[in-house]
């Protein structure tokens, strides 16, 4: 990586990292959320699903203006949006208010992804190694978020660690504005750069509509089905998880010091952090290895473990923790071989517009994971639940098998030759 592909990363790893942070500590605060505003899980998860849902919704609109307007501009917006969100979130006193907070949070969250991804799609001319860092980042936040989040409910109560994860959008949000770098030199070094002035920029419907016809050859097609699918098993195993872990005896809560511990909190806050190793493996996978080889055997093993989740929490601690860091890791592994597959399969003055779609996918269509995990939770048990994500990355499976028997009409940025 060069001097400019430092920066370049470094800028979508701040702006990544602190994403996930407010995105994963969300379901920390469900347990909480169900006591203090007095409802159930079946409506906490259609709030929080709605919230989770806009990030998607607003991918779409973000991905146009990435390819219009500096992607630098967008996710330092994003970080001061997240933190005002937060701040709503932080006084609501009912629960019409924190779905007031939580939605504007994901109005604001939908800027990241189509800008940040587009950034260093662009930007970087080390893509894999940039991917694989950035997903690296996107853990850190995963994880030290709600581990911090549980620490400090130890000693705080839930509106003060609320109102304390402001101080990571507006610290980002300095050392971002700092950073300078050239967000067109990766695809400039490939020879993939649109001229000065030529970007992908559909100023009215027809344009609009005449853009995505072109971006939705198959093949990117389906790696956009394979979007809503990884969207809703990541939204609907991960969304309920601290409750379903809570559930289990082996972390009923621990007394210390005059002050309760939630056991499952910590366990919840490892499995994500398992998932940054996960990350960087993943986007280092797609620099060495067939893209769609690596796509198929990921989601069979994403399958795989789902299954074996339940089991696991029936079988001791160290089968489930041995079971959940491996769902971790595999889980966050994939979202840098998913955005490979984006690149792979757009061309390069499309590349907002291509990631705007796909995660209005994963997290927008993604997103009925959350509203489906509490419904099924509410009706039905953690099996079910878990029964329903190992289908979904199933389904992905056939797909990435589908993508490898047709890759080789694909050039390496982005052009499939009878599509």
């Amino acid at each position: 990586m060069d001097r400019n592909d430092r920066a370049v990363t470094a800028f979508a790893m701040l702006g990544h990292a602190t994403f996930h942070t407010y995105e994963l500590v969300i379901p920390i605060f469900v347990a909480i959320w169900l006591e203090a505003f007095a409802t159930t899980p079946a409506v906490l998860g259609a709030v929080v699903g709605a919230s989770y849902a806009l990030v998607g919704v607003g991918a779409l609109p973000s991905g146009l203006l990435a390819d219009r307007v500096s992607s630098k501009a967008l996710v330092l917006a994003c970080l001061l949006g997240m933190g005002a969100a937060f701040a709503v979130v932080a006084v609501a006193p009912t629960l019409a208010a924190l779905t007031v907070g939580l939605l504007l949070w994901g109005v604001a969250a939908s800027l990241y992804h189509p800008a940040g991804l587009a950034l260093l799609s662009r930007g970087a001319k080390a893509r894999g190694t940039a991917f694989a860092y950035h997903g690296a980042a996107g853990n850190v936040g995963v994880a030290t978020g709600p581990l911090l989040a549980a620490v400090a409910l130890a000693f705080v109560g839930w509106r003060a660690v609320v109102a304390l994860l402001l101080v990571p959008a507006l610290a980002a949000a300095a050392v971002g504005w700092r950073l300078e770098f050239d967000e067109t030199a990766g695809s400039a070094a490939r020879g993939t750069a649109a001229p000065d002035g030529d970007r992908e920029q559909p100023r009215s419907l027809a344009a609009f509509v005449a853009s995505s016809r072109r971006l939705f050859t198959v093949g990117f097609a389906l790696v956009f089905a394979t979007g809503i699918l990884y969207g809703v098993y990541y939204r609907a195993a991960f969304t309920f998880l601290p409750e379903v872990l809570a559930d289990l005896s082996l972390f009923d809560p621990v007394a210390l010091g005059g002050r309760s511990f939630e056991p499952s909190q910590y366990v919840y806050s490892g499995l994500l952090l398992v998932g940054g190793v996960g990350q960087y493996v993943g986007g280092k996978l797609v620099d060495r290895a067939r893209l769609e080889t690596v796509l198929l055997g990921g989601y069979a093993a994403l399958a795989a473990v789902a299954l074996a989740f339940i089991p696991s929490t029936n079988a001791g601690l160290a089968p489930l923790l041995v079971v959940g860091g491996i769902l971790g890791f595999l889980t966050f592994m994939i979202a840098p071989i998913n955005q490979e597959a984006i690149s792979a399969y757009t061309p390069a003055d499309a590349r907002g517009l291509s990631f705007g779609y796909s995660y209005t996918a994963i997290f927008g269509v993604g997103a009925v994971g959350s509203s489906l995990a509490g419904l099924v939770l509410t009706r039905s048990t953690p099996t079910v639940l878990f029964v329903v994500v190992a289908a979904c990355a199933a389904v992905a499976a056939l797909i990435g098998g589908t993508l490898r028997r047709r890759s080789g009409r694909r050039s390496p940025d982005g052009v499939t030759a009878d599509d």
